[in-house]
């Protein structure tokens, strides 16, 4: 079954997003920070008027979960204005909203970074045990250990098969559908790059363009796909 028969059309009210089509330059990978479902994340968008938002939600087995048209965009990326400055990219009050316009945001529902105390695994942001299904919270399956931390994390909650089988899925359909965007990987993309924020063409993940975000994390599974893509 193709992802496309896969898709869960959500009830997403334009209110939440711009529905103006704009010519995509880029793919923005990020995740949620968070546990439960894909519905809850939207629910979340949803209690605000600031229309932040990716076109695709990601479930932990691979459902994907369709607000609004890639074609279509809103508020994903929130660089700031110095940050445009420091790597040398010109008219830095207008790049944040061109690249919001010009990009196709990916969420994957995941707890991201986790931290290690008496021996469990607890999710950075809620202070809550870190579980996963019917896992002890140390099981390595589902932890991503990074001996020499990411962005201030030892360890994040892994992206599950299903999740990367669907990012995969979706980005070899947009292949075909968005010609001008080179699907080849960089290893930039694990750190802020100037080609991201100059709106070079090309796939990206949130901490291509900030240095506070920890969203995508370098997993060894996901390169291999991005570099398979």
């Amino acid at each position: 079954m193709s992802i496309l028969d896969k898709i869960v059309q959500v009830e997403f009210p334009a209110t939440q997003y711009y529905k103006v089509g704009h010519p995509k330059n880029q793919i923005v990978l990020h995740h949620t920070v968070s546990g439960g479902d894909a519905r809850g994340d939207i629910n979340w968008w949803l209690q605000t008027a600031d229309r932040i938002a990716t076109c695709l939600v990601i479930d932990r087995d691979g459902t994907p979960f369709q607000c609004y048209s890639s074609r279509f965009w809103a508020h994903h990326l929130g660089v700031k204005k110095k940050v445009f400055i420091a790597h040398g990219v010109g008219n830095a009050d207008a790049q944040n909203l061109v690249l919001n316009q010009q990009s196709v945001g990916i969420e994957i529902d995941s707890w991201g970074g986790l931290v290690e105390r008496d021996g469990r695994w607890y999710n950075a942001i809620w202070n809550k045990t870190y579980k996963r299904y019917d896992a002890g919270p140390n099981e390595v399956t589902y932890v991503s250990v990074y001996p020499n931390g990411f962005r201030g994390f030892k360890a994040f909650e892994k992206y599950t098969d299903e999740h990367i089988k669907a990012v995969q899925e979706l980005l070899e359909y947009w292949k075909g559908v968005y010609n001008n965007i080179p699907f080849n990987y960089n290893d930039d993309i694990w750190d802020v790059t100037p080609r991201a924020l100059s709106g070079e063409p090309g796939i990206y993940t949130h901490v291509s363009y900030r240095s506070d975000k920890s969203d995508c994390h370098p997993q060894e599974e996901l390169i291999q796909m991005l570099r398979a893509v």
